[in-house]
């Protein structure tokens, strides 16, 4: 487009010289604030800002200082100055704060209203002293302070500081250095506004509309919030430019859009009916897209630019807006031939165009057109477009911050993805090693371990492969999706082939190779140790095997005819380790079609291998340990029983030699008394009949005889003294027959084995037990029933035998008295022996009573080496162990305990009546 210059107004006016000069005075003012306005346009940063203004203001208006002051209200309005350009010969405003409390209540207010302050001599103005005094500190004769205004906020102040000498400021002055402050407002608002979009990413920040009383300051307010209400570019364009249209009442208004080349398009219009739309002639008419005004676009291009429009309009409020172009006449404006062809396309016959900056390079413009007739565009118009304009600029900034935005949100989501996966694989990774550890057999383990993998892997088939001591081997455990067939069957038919055993070699370049050979030649015995002399060695460095795609791989053709059996067309290899050493290999399968790969599943397969060295390492440890165990715990059983056999043994051979020597002792004196009571008989029978003899012979006897035979009641002597000798003849038999059963069950005199009366073991136990099974003063009799059978001698240990008789009759006899003492009564409490032969070479001896019985869980320990129910020092626990190792061990025979509590307990003894262990 063509630079269009500024019209001149069509009335003419009468100045007087003054006027003139004034009025060039002003334009001249204009340009230079037009120029500092574009220099303050270019940046966004509002550092950059204040730096350029404080250095272009102070050479414009020619003073010694000018500086920006910030205020901090919360601190009474303490402040300080953050910016400044000074003279070379004044000192700097920068290095101390101002706490000035007169300054406060002077002055404070009246900035707040927005009132500028100018004073050409400090001593001449009606200020305080202690305001005269901070002034002084900063070398000050007059100046010029401005408020600087954020929104209705009094943010700081812009002072002009004239140090050298007064100075009476003209209006112009004032008003330049007002407009300054009134830029520096809006830019610190941008500057916000800016920031506040980068930090919510997303947002623009409502800006609060200030109330004026202008009506074009409301409908600029209106219409940027209109504009703000969208995030996407187009409803922002198509949005303006209806809005623009309307409010401007203007025929078009489009967005005219350049490219790098400086060539454009229109890509948004807003066009009253009855006008041709310039998006759709463009589509037609390839020209208009070209740069038809090549030095238009590149001046515009280069920020600010000074336009003759500012001196026909005297500047004025205009020197606040960007670079713009207005046109009244299209045909009174001294364009060119093919500039106005150009605007007779766009049917346009008057125009404002505003420069559309993003950041600080032109993007495009802003052009309202008026189609029918010229229009004498007023300032308010252009102001209302500049501001527009900018905040389609700061849309663009928004709408490429958002683009960001949601490219970033769109990187993030992805990661956030890939750490989600991550994250179900590493909880999955955690669950399965978990499951690893909860098992320690093996075979679980490598079920458990193949399973999650294909499952998390999602692929079809995981091997594991265990390798023998030459590098053959076998796989010892599949996971297969359904509708693939078993490697161990397809492993199996390929060695059916070449009609050869199946081991289950490894599915690699050997084995392939070795296939292959053998179906070639029967007789050929040549086997490739491609996998001895390459893949072991890789895997046994701790190398894996990552293959995409096997048709893309570079490997023989017999390689991959093993692999198509095995179905696979993708595929990955971990090796397993034993400590240091190759154990075997984790394999995973993709099947039909190709497969990349990821690094985390890489990853996860090795770690998967890793945990199943680990899980080999501890099942290797379980096994030795439990190999260990059962070597201690037959060890124990060993010291156990030959601790319970001491025991036993030097107990009973005790016991022994204490019935042995008891019977001994009682046997000479009963020997001695049993011998002679024959012979006392005897005597006494002599002398009674000699006492018959004097009675019949002398019947008369002496009064002495006759007192003393009465004294000693001759008569019941003569009765009762044979009654007396045949008693003790009764209880020396008694004795000696308990003699007798002691010796009996001692057998001490009995060596090794021999051929027994089991019945006469059984009695003589009974016989040593008499005391306990008869009535006391306190206790009941217990009946003892017998049934013995007809048994023949038995060979046995017969003191052994006679031990056991001891232990399960003493314990039957414990059982009925624990009964009575827990409060059951028992009508007859009784033992039951009976005997018999059975299957003919076995011999059954049947022991129960009828007593409280023995719970399942004490039952199932009865014979366990020092397990007793009994209180301490009542039982020792080795009684039925000992037995079991008697009648089991010693004899070949079975003892078992039949019993339910409170229904008495019964004990089943069976031997062979032949012995068959030693």
């Amino acid at each position: 487009m063509e630079n269009a210059s500024t019209i001149q107004p069509n009335s003419e006016q009468q100045e007087s010289d003054l006027d003139m000069t004034l009025s060039l005075r002003q334009n001249k003012q204009q340009k230079a604030l037009s120029g500092v306005v574009a220099r303050i346009r270019e940046s966004l940063d509002i550092e950059t800002i204040f730096k350029i203004t404080v250095t272009e203001v102070r050479q414009l208006l020619k003073t010694d200082r000018v500086g920006v002051f910030r205020f901090y209200p919360e601190l009474g309005w303490e402040g300080e100055f953050i910016y400044e350009d000074v003279g070379a010969e004044w000192g700097s405003a920068l290095a101390g704060k101002v706490d000035n409390h007169c300054f406060a209540a002077e002055f404070a207010a009246l900035y707040q209203q927005g009132r500028i302050k100018a004073m050409a001599d400090i001593y001449q103005a009606s200020i305080s002293d202690c305001h005269v005094q901070m002034l002084e500190r900063f070398q000050v004769r007059a100046n010029i302070t401005a408020p600087l205004m954020k929104g209705k906020d009094l943010w700081g102040l812009v002072c002009i500081h004239q140090c050298s000498s007064p100075r009476e400021w003209e209006a112009s002055e004032i008003e330049f250095v007002q407009l300054i402050a009134e830029h520096l407002g809006v830019a610190l608002q941008q500057a916000d506004y800016l920031e506040q979009v980068k930090l919510q990413s997303a947002q623009l920040a409502q800006a609060k509309a200030r109330e004026k009383a202008a009506v074009w300051q409301k409908t600029i307010a209106i219409t940027i919030e209109k504009i703000r209400q969208f995030l996407d570019l187009e409803s922002i364009f198509h949005t303006s430019t209806a809005e623009l249209r309307q409010l401007l009442n203007a025929d078009r208004v489009a967005i005219y859009r350049f490219n790098p080349d400086w060539s454009g398009e229109f890509v948004f219009e807003s066009v009253a009916e009855g006008w041709v739309s310039l998006m759709e002639q463009q589509l037609h008419r390839p020209e208009l897209k070209e740069n038809v005004s090549e030095c238009s676009a590149k001046d515009l291009a280069k920020p600010p630019v000074a336009d003759t429009y500012l001196q026909d309009t005297q500047g004025g409020s205009f020197g606040r807006c960007e670079v713009y172009r207005v046109c009244n006449d299209i045909y009174s404006a001294d364009f060119s031939d093919c500039y106005i062809k150009t605007l007779e396309i766009y049917q346009a016959r008057a125009y404002v165009i505003i420069a559309i900056y993003h950041g600080q390079n032109l993007w495009g413009m802003l052009a309202v057109y008026q189609n029918a007739r010229s229009r004498d565009w007023e300032k308010d118009e252009v102001y209302f477009l500049t501001q527009v304009s900018s905040q389609l600029g700061v849309a663009l900034q928004q709408a490429e911050s958002l683009k960001q935005v949601q490219v970033q949100a769109q990187k993030l989501a992805k990661a956030a993805e890939r750490e989600r996966k991550a994250a179900q694989r590493e909880k999955a990774l955690f669950a399965t090693v978990e499951k690893i550890r909860q098992s320690l057999d093996i075979a679980t383990i490598f079920a458990t371990s193949t399973e999650e993998v294909r499952r998390l892997l999602e692929v079809d088939r995981v091997t594991i492969y265990r390798f023998g001591a030459d590098w053959s081997g076998e796989f010892v455990a599949e996971s297969l999706a359904p509708g693939w067939t078993p490697v161990k069957e397809i492993i199996s038919a390929m060695f059916t082939m070449v009609t050869e055993p199946a081991p289950y070699h490894f599915v690699e370049a050997s084995y392939a190779q070795r296939l292959v050979e053998k179906g070639r030649s029967a007789g050929d015995t040549t086997a490739d140790d491609y996998l001895q002399k390459n893949q072991v060695r890789d895997f046994a460095n701790g190398q894996t095997l990552v293959i995409k795609d096997i048709y893309s791989t570079d490997y023989s053709i017999p390689y991959i005819a093993l692999i198509e059996r095995m179905e696979a067309r993708a595929y990955m290899i971990v090796p397993i380790f034993l400590g240091e050493k190759l154990w075997g290999l984790l394999a995973a399968y993709q099947n039909i079609k190709p497969r990349d790969w990821q690094e985390d599943e890489i990853d996860l397969l090795m770690q998967i291998g890793t945990q199943l060295g680990v899980g080999l390492q501890q099942a290797e440890l379980l096994e030795q340990t439990q190999r260990q165990k059962e070597e201690i715990t037959q060890t124990l059983k060993e010291l156990q029983h030959t601790q319970s056999q001491l025991i036993q043994s030097e107990k009973m051979a005790g016991l022994g030699q204490l019935v042995a020597g008891v019977a001994h002792e009682i046997n000479n004196p009963i020997s001695f008394i049993y011998g002679n009571i024959t012979y006392v008989n005897e005597h006494t029978e002599n002398l009674f009949k000699l006492l018959k003899l004097y009675q019949k012979e002398y019947p008369k006897a002496t009064g002495e005889i006759q007192k003393q035979a009465a004294a000693v009641d001759l008569d019941f002597i003569s009765d009762d003294l044979p009654k007396i000798l045949a008693s003790i003849k009764m209880g020396a038999n008694r004795i000696s027959q308990l003699v007798l059963s002691l010796r009996i069950f001692s057998r001490l005199d009995e060596a090794g084995i021999k051929a027994i009366d089991l019945h006469e073991g059984i009695d003589s136990t009974l016989l040593i037990l008499q005391h306990r099974l008869q009535s006391q003063s306190n206790s009941f009799a217990i009946e003892v029933v017998k049934q013995y059978g007809e048994l023949p001698p038995v060979v046995c240990y017969a003191a052994q035998m006679n031990q056991v008789f001891m232990n399960i009759l003493n314990n039957a006899i414990d059982a009925l008295e624990n009964s009575a003492t827990s409060g059951k009564i028992i009508d007859n409490p009784k033992i039951w022996i009976r005997t018999e032969v059975i299957e003919g070479d076995t011999i059954l001896i049947w022991i129960a009573d009828n007593g409280c019985g023995i719970p399942e869980m004490t039952r199932s320990r009865i014979f366990e080496p020092f397990f007793t129910t009994k209180q301490p020092g009542q039982g020792t626990g080795l009684g039925l162990s000992i037995s079991y190792q008697i009648i089991v061990e010693k004899h070949g025979g079975n003892i078992k305990c039949v019993s339910e509590p409170g229904n008495g307990c019964e004990f089943w003894i069976e031997i062979p009546m032949k012995r068959t262990v030693s």
